[in-house]
């Protein structure tokens, strides 16, 4: 899916990738449906929309855990995700209705300015 910069969720694609233009994969996705409503990918064999369907799940399940331990005065902020050579970071908006999902590449990217830069455009979402 491409974007647009003229809708918000365009626009904080847009933002990320102009903070972080290492960058391997961004999206801002509809936390209910799980649909992109704006990504972009750096690596080919990285699709967006397709980790954001299984990432909806990943929220949804974290969601359903903190309510089986009665952490209903918590919400989530982000959800970190480690592997090898990449960081994959589910920052949701404070409403809930939408995250980013981002993935860098952890040689290159400094995590605290990533999780920073999902934190402020997760901000302009609401």
């Amino acid at each position: 899916m491409a974007y647009s910069t003229s809708s918000p969720a365009g626009q904080c694609v847009q933002n990320i990738i102009n903070s972080l233009p290492s960058l391997m994969a961004v999206a801002v996705v509809d936390a209910n449906s799980g649909m992109a409503l704006a990504s972009h990918s750096n690596s080919p064999s990285l699709n967006p929309e397709t980790a954001a369907a299984y990432n909806t799940e990943v929220v949804k399940q974290k969601q359903k855990a903190m309510s089986a331990l009665k952490l209903g005065n918590e919400k989530i902020d982000d959800i970190l995700i480690s592997l090898s050579n990449q960081i994959h970071l589910i920052n949701l908006s404070d409403d809930g209705k939408k995250f980013i999902y981002l993935v860098v590449n952890s040689r290159d990217t400094n995590l605290a300015i990533a999780r920073d830069v999902c934190r402020q455009e997760s901000g302009l979402l609401n």
